[in-house]
């Protein structure tokens, strides 16, 4: 019996001592590999369990709130970098363009001409002062109405000239009571002198042109001063009338025939033009 173990102890021991060593180190690795197998299976088990753990309702109600935490920070921090960057970069547009529309805003409003205005009331209360003179004078040379009550278009009756004249004469015999003459004032009179020229009667010489106009030096901005008044104007209009031998017009047709404004305007500009180039003659020519 004895002898039947010990045999049979030796073909163990044979068998594992002629075992293929290939095949040994197979078991083993086979062994090592199980194990490898067993433990990533445990580990996949474990990260099973914690994501069932982490996807319960509780957590995620917290990770929503957490991200949405994250989102609004993350934007609130992007409005704030964006809003540095307007004020740094864009900012100083803006408010370029904020200057710019004031700037427009003030540009689309008629700016205001404190110049023009002064000129407008030295204007107005010198010929309140003139208007209030010649009424309180009365001595019928000349007598003032203004036109549709504007302060700033007379019209002006010239009662008297020379009475050794002939033009005082002709007036005489037509039964002309006056020279009617248009009186208007610029802007800033009396720093520019008035345009003024003859309504009726139609009159001949005298420096009286085509459609009224009257050739007088100081009636252009070259011989006006500001000192003249309406009625020293008149005066030395009715010295050059008879001066330059001025008669009214008796002409069949023609005497009939009204002096026009545009007319006047035209022949003016003309003759200013004309002395502006060649002077003026004092005394004129004609008189010697």
């Amino acid at each position: 019996m004895a002898t039947l173990l010990r045999k049979i102890g030796l073909i163990r021991l044979h068998d594992r001592d002629t075992e293929d060593p290939k095949h040994h180190q197979g078991s083993l690795k086979g062994t090592k590999g199980g194990n490898q197998k067993n433990n990533a299976n445990k580990h996949c088990q474990t990260a099973n369990e914690t994501n069932n753990i982490l996807s319960t309702p509780e957590i995620k109600a917290r990770k929503l709130d957490q991200v949405g935490k994250d989102k609004a920070g993350s934007g609130k921090d992007k409005l704030g970098k964006d809003a540095k960057e307007k004020q740094q970069t864009g900012g100083g547009g803006g408010g370029g363009g904020s200057k710019t529309t004031s700037a427009s805003s003030s540009s689309s409003i008629p700016p205001l001409a404190p110049h023009r205005q002064h000129c407008t009331q030295v204007r107005t209360r010198r010929l309140m002062k003139e208007l209030q003179e010649i009424r309180r004078l009365g001595d019928n040379f000349i007598t003032v109405e203004l036109v549709e009550d504007n302060l700033y278009d007379w019209n002006v009756k010239l009662h008297q000239v020379d009475k050794d004249s002939a033009l005082w004469q002709d007036m005489k015999e037509t039964s002309t009571e006056f020279i009617l003459l248009n009186v208007t004032f610029p802007d800033n009179f009396p720093f520019s002198p008035p345009f003024m020229r003859v309504l009726t009667p139609r009159l001949e010489n005298g420096y009286v042109l085509d459609g009224g106009a009257i050739c007088m030096e100081l009636l252009t901005p070259r011989g006006w001063s500001s000192a003249y008044t309406v009625e020293a104007v008149m005066r030395q209009f009715a010295a050059s009338l008879v001066k330059g031998q001025g008669r009214i017009c008796r002409k069949a047709g023609k005497s009939k025939k009204a002096f026009s404004r545009k007319e006047a305007e035209a022949t003016f500009k003309s003759l200013v033009k004309t002395h502006e180039k060649y002077g003026w003659v004092s005394p004129p020519v004609s008189d010697g």
